[in-house]
């Protein structure tokens, strides 16, 4: 084992402990899943009804991730790059984000025009970037938060 994946899988311990301990003091119910995917820990959290934990938009699962990089980056001493998911909400997100993605490549491709999309959070932005280009299209963020979004232009 790499000493970069030992690193990851031990943020995703932390993770794991800091997130057992906020379910056990909210009174929710959910299994934690851990793992390393694209260089980053990975923590899902999976149960009965935790929509309360994804908020309107994800707005509540961002805070928690947030609060939960913050916790690694305390014990650890290095920044994180861990990315939370609740009850799959990112991974029904991302699905979709490819999609549009896909949709507005091959848009810009046949027009040759560029096709603007609706701001996008960092996450958003940067599936939507991946699945432009492996659509064969480039794209490029322009704005600023919480407004930056995604231009996809013709190859």
């Amino acid at each position: 084992m790499t000493e970069k994946l030992s690193l990851l899988e031990q943020e995703g311990e932390i993770a794991a402990d800091y997130l057992e301990a906020l379910l056990d003091i909210a009174d929710f119910d959910g299994d934690i899943d851990m793992d390393v995917e694209n260089d980053r820990a990975t923590v899902s959290i999976v149960g009965a009804d935790l929509n309360q934990l994804v908020g309107e938009k994800g707005a509540v699962l961002e805070a928690l991730q947030e609060l939960t990089r913050l916790a690694v980056t305390r014990e650890t001493g290095e920044r994180s790059r861990l990315m939370l998911d609740i009850s799959g909400y990112r991974a029904e997100v991302k699905t979709k984000l490819v999609e549009v993605a896909k949709t507005a490549a091959a848009k810009a491709l046949e027009s040759g025009e560029e096709v603007e999309l609706k701001p996008m959070n960092a996450f958003e932005r940067k599936v939507v970037h991946d699945a432009v280009a492996e659509a064969g299209a480039k794209s490029i963020s322009k704005g600023e938060d919480p407004k930056r979004r995604i231009v996809v232009l013709p190859a």
